[in-house]
């Protein structure tokens, strides 16, 4: 009798103990890893952990960069075209099926994105402006224009209150911030008893060099990093809006740059020679430089420590591991990739 009910006992223990398993299991978020192919016309849905694809889904003629909805299960692609088309897709992450594209005319050109509070906000490379798209109600909002040529990239801040975009054929850094502005004096030198201050969105331009292009903002939000073909790296204070700093680090074709999650060290690469670069953030100094492939967009992995580079020239997608600052490996979904980012799903 004691045996029957020992042996109870144990079963009854590891049915709890597979129950707390697929418990942990079920809430380890997942993560999968989103790639563009510009050849194939493709967004790959990569297993982070295995890097092996899941799924391709077809998307857009000239696809560019993704973005994803902070639950993870709605994923962004913009196809800029030469600044003429006006098409973003949307996609099913959790799913794997695309929905029904938005239409961003006449806002052409759709390339950088960033989607804040159901806000996808975008650069419109062909009208000059940024735009933003509210996903909820399928409608626009806003609509700012640059009076720039080919505005490219962009970064928000996360209250929304400002934002910062690259125009590469201008050789500018826009920097646009909403803010309480005095009124403006009428030519009577009057002002009118309604007149009062009022929300509105000012505009400060920076010249950088013909060509700037990538760029990323420090996690405090206080430095933006630029880079342009000829290898120079603009420091510029986003409060002061300026540049205080020109880095020539004697590499062509620097196109893109990003931040360690840390704040601590800044990654750039040469879509020409290949080079990438490690510097140390405060040092202004440059830490390593690495042979890794031409490379195009760049997405920091906080997880695995881990910094994936779309070498678009090369076909294939790189691997650096940030602790060695050295290749670890290549992944390969498609011709020409492009567009990276993370869908973190519970």
């Amino acid at each position: 009798m004691n045996i029957l009910y020992n042996n109870s006992k144990c079963t009854a223990f590891i049915i709890f103990l597979f129950a707390i398993a697929n418990c942990l299991a079920q809430s380890k978020p997942e993560r999968i890893l989103l790639a563009t192919s510009k050849t194939d016309h493709t967004l790959s849905l990569v297993d982070a952990s295995t890097l092996k694809i899941i799924k391709k889904l077809p998307v857009g003629p000239n696809p560019h960069e993704v973005v994803v909805s902070a639950d993870g299960t709605t994923a962004y692609v913009s196809n800029p075209g030469n600044s003429d088309l006006h098409e973003i897709n949307v996609i099913d992450v959790q799913n794997q099926k695309t929905l029904p594209n938005i239409d961003t005319a006449p806002f052409l050109g759709p390339h950088g994105m960033v989607l804040q509070n159901n806000k996808l906000w975008f650069t419109a490379q062909g009208s000059k402006s940024v735009a933003r798209y509210d996903t909820q109600t399928h409608k626009f909002d806003l609509a700012i224009g640059t009076g720039q040529d080919v505005t490219h990239l962009l970064h928000v801040t996360p209250n929304g209150k400002k934002f910062y975009t690259t125009n590469v054929e201008s050789g500018t850094v826009s920097i646009f911030e909403n803010m309480l502005v005095e009124p403006t004096i009428p030519p009577t030198g009057v002002l009118p008893p309604t007149a009062k201050p009022h929300l509105d969105w000012t505009h400060t331009l920076i010249t950088a060099g013909q060509g700037v292009e990538g760029f990323d903002v420090l996690p405090n939000e206080k430095e933006l990093w630029a880079v342009d073909p000829k290898g120079n790296i603009y420091i510029i204070d986003t409060e002061a809006k300026q540049i205080t700093l020109t880095i020539k680090t004697g590499i062509l074709g620097l196109h893109r740059i990003a931040f360690t999650p840390d704040g601590k060290t800044a990654a750039t690469v040469s879509v020409r020679t290949g080079d990438l670069l490690f510097f140390d953030v405060k040092s202004r100094k440059e830490i390593k430089r690495i042979q890794t492939g031409q490379g195009a967009a760049m997405l920091m992995d906080a997880v695995d420590n881990r910094l994936f580079i779309s070498c678009s020239p090369n076909d294939y997608i790189a691997i650096i591991d940030l602790k060695s600052m050295e290749v670890s490996g290549k992944l390969e979904v498609g011709g020409r990739p492009d567009g990276l980012e993370f869908a973190v799903t519970e």
